[in-house]
Parts: structure tokens; C-alpha cells; sequence
């Protein structure tokens, strides 16, 4: 067995590397680097796959954020309201355009947003809302969005981790993550389920006045080239990459089908264990895997992951500190809160391997070690 990774896409991009050579090539042949046909392509077919009105491609995740917060025209000191139990990149840039980050508490079964938090952190002052919907899991979107509405406050989706997973509604719609809020963003870091080979993101709204905006950032803050009629940034998705993710958009799919058919392995071979508690799947979400994260009862986290390393085995804490105790908050105005259950989870939380290409073997050798560890440690 070859030595395991937390995502394998060198085996990945063996499956599809003709398509893929030959989407590279053409764009070197053509020279096309920059906002080439690819990308505006690749914009329409993801516009498709969502079923939303307009997606701007953009240079990553990050600045997706960052551009959507710009789009809502936010001043400094507005409050933006975002769990703490999330990558750092949600709430960096809030404090990057003085903007206020306002951190509430996520669920424990299924660690996303929490409404009655948010309800609560909720004050005149409240601009914008940002839930994540983490390890590829929807967060509680009626709830948030019924919340937004009544205080005519937009939602921004994170759904860096989410992209290709769907959302019920209490009546049967079904929504695309990212679709649901006024504006969506997301990620397409290697590693994610719709991932370049590079740095990319991408902004999805179905306001045609927002859309514009958004594109006029992204691009130098201009609508007709050096006529510049807002502060913007340079953010673009490189046609390369755009070539890249128009192949791999037709595998999302069946990609994030194998991520849930490893999870179903995983949950079956930890079921009924007293120690070890699978990821809750909400009856609303779709959930797509980005990440296969447990919570550990009753044992040592770090000793656990200790020893899956000696064993060969990987694993991520995601994330070993919450976003509300990063010492780059220390003398920003953002309020010191206390979070009880994001504190709870950072301790408790471990992701073993999840990916497209897992074997039976793979997965035997991973449950069967980490049963044997747990039980090890809980046994001493």
C-alpha cells in the first residue's frame, strides 16, 4: 500500500490527465493567459451547475470575501457577524477593511452557526453575516436567512468547503450552497472538492446590481478599462486554472459521491463506539465531505493523532485554535466573548483522510488503526 495522504491528487489527476494536458496546452498555445475564453466558459458553466444568475471568478477565497464585503459597501466599524469555528480566512479580512468581526457559537453535532447566537449577537450595528458551512456540511440557512431578513441585514455564504452540496428547505426546494444569501463565495484550492491547481475563487449572486459591482472590484474597480469608478482590487482567476476547473466541474458530482461513500465506510466502522463520535448529517444538508472530522470522548486528542503518525497514518486538526483567540485580534476593537462549544470542539475535533481515490485497503488499514489507538489510550 502506497504511504497515505490526507487527499491524494496525484492519483486524482491521473484519471482525468489527457483532458487536463490538453486544457493546459491549448491555453499555452493560445496564449490566452489572462481572462481568456476558458474563464468567462468556466463562469457560465459553474452559472449552470448552480443554477444562479452570475458568478465572477476571482484570484481565491479570500478575496472573494474580501470582495463581497466591498460590494455591501461596509464602513469601518461595521459589525460582521461570523463563527469563530472556522478557517482564519473568514474573518481576517472583516478586521482587514476595519470592519468589527462579531464572533457567535456553532452547533456541536454539526459545527456550523448557531441561529439563536446569532439572534443574540444581532445590534443596530450588524451589517453583514457570514456563515461557513464547514467540512463540506450546510449550515442552518432558513433559521439564518429568516433572521437576516427581519433585520434587513445581508448574508454572505461561505462555502469554501461546501461547493456542490445542497440545502432542503422545510418546503422540499433545494438550493445550491452559495446560492441561498445575497452574495456566495468559495475556494478552488487544490485540496477542495472542485480544486485547481493553483490559487482560484469564484463570487456567485443572483443581483444583477450587486453582480456588477463585484465584477468592477474585482477587476480595478472599472466597467470600461482605465475608467475607474470605485476603489478595487486585481483579482482574476488565471485561464489556466479556469481550463482546469471546466474539466474538473464535470467530475464535482461523482467526487463529492465517493467522499460520501468513504464517509458511510467510516461511520459504519465507528458506529456504537463510546469514544469516538461520527459527523452528524443534518437532515437539511447535503453534506459533501470536504472534510471526514470526528470528536474524540473521553481520550487524548494529540496522543491519538501521535499515533496515527507513528502508524503511518495522517491526520488534521481543523482548527487547533479558534478564530476568537488568534493574537491577531489582541487591540482591535472586537469584544471578548466566551464560546463554550467552539472551545469544547477545538479540543476534541480530529479529520482523518477523506478523497476521491481511497481504496478498500486504505480504508480498513485507517478505521482498523484508529479503533485499536482509541481503545489503546482509553484502556490505560
Amino acid at each position: 500500500m502506497a504511504p497515505l495522504q490526507m487527499v491524494d491528487l496525484k492519483r486524482q489527476y491521473l484519471k482525468i490527465k489527457p483532458q487536463i494536458d490538453a486544457a493546459i496546452a491549448n491555453v499555452i498555445d493560445t496564449t490566452a493567459f489572462i481572462n481568456g475564453p476558458d474563464v468567462k466558459l468556466f463562469a457560465q458553466e459553474l452559472q449552470d451547475y448552480l443554477q444562479v444568475k452570475h458568478v465572477i471568478p476571482c484570484a481565491n477565497g479570500t478575496d472573494a470575501i474580501q470582495i463581497a464585503l466591498m460590494a455591501l459597501g461596509l464602513k469601518p466599524g461595521d459589525e460582521v457577524i461570523t463563527p469563530s469555528f472556522t478557517y482564519i480566512a473568514t474573518v481576517e479580512v472583516v478586521a482587514l477593511l476595519g470592519l468589527k468581526p462579531v464572533f457567535v457559537e456553532v452547533d456541536e453535532a454539526t459545527f456550523t452557526m448557531t441561529p439563536e447566537s446569532l439572534k443574540a449577537a444581532i445590534t443596530p450595528e450588524t451589517k453583514a453575516i457570514i456563515p461557513v458551512h464547514l467540512y463540506g456540511q450546510s449550515a442552518a440557512m432558513k433559521e439564518i436567512l429568516d433572521i437576516a431578513a427581519e433585520h434587513n441585514i445581508p448574508v454572505i455564504e461561505d462555502t469554501a468547503q461546501a461547493i456542490g452540496g445542497t440545502y432542503t428547505f422545510p418546503d422540499g426546494t433545494k438550493k445550491m450552497n452559495g446560492t441561498m444569501g445575497a452574495i456566495g463565495t468559495t475556494s478552488f484550492f487544490p485540496s477542495k472538492n472542485l480544486g485547481c491547481y493553483g490559487d482560484g475563487g469564484a463570487i456567485f449572486t443572483n443581483d444583477d446590481v450587486l453582480a456588477e459591482k463585484l465584477y468592477m472590484i474585482a477587476n480595478h474597480g472599472q466597467k470600461v478599462k482605465y475608467y475607474h469608478d470605485m476603489v478595487g482590487c486585481n483579482s482574476r482567476l488565471d485561464t489556466i486554472q479556469a481550463a482546469i476547473l471546466r474539466i474538473k466541474l464535470r467530475e464535482l458530482d461523482g467526487y463529492c459521491d465517493t467522499r460520501r461513500a468513504v464517509a458511510d465506510y467510516y461511520d459504519n466502522a465507528f458506529a456504537n463506539h463510546a469514544n469516538i463520535i461520527t459527523p452528524k448529517r443534518a437532515s437539511y444538508s447535503h453534506h459533501v465531505y470536504h472534510q471526514y472530522t470526528l470528536q474524540l470522548d473521553n481520550v487524548n486528542r494529540d496522543k491519538v493523532q501521535e499515533k496515527l503518525t507513528e502508524r503511518g497514518i495522517p491526520s488534521m486538526i481543523y482548527y487547533p485554535v479558534p478564530s476568537h483567540k488568534q493574537k491577531m485580534f489582541d487591540g482591535m476593537d472586537v469584544e471578548q466573548v466566551e464560546l463554550a462549544t467552539t472551545d469544547y470542539l477545538n479540543k476534541r475535533v480530529i479529520s482523518l483522510p477523506i478523497h476521491t481515490e481511497m481504496t478498500e485497503e486504505e480504508m480498513q488499514f485507517i478505521t482498523r488503526n484508529f479503533i485499536e489507538v482509541v481503545n489503546e489510550l482509553t484502556a490505560n
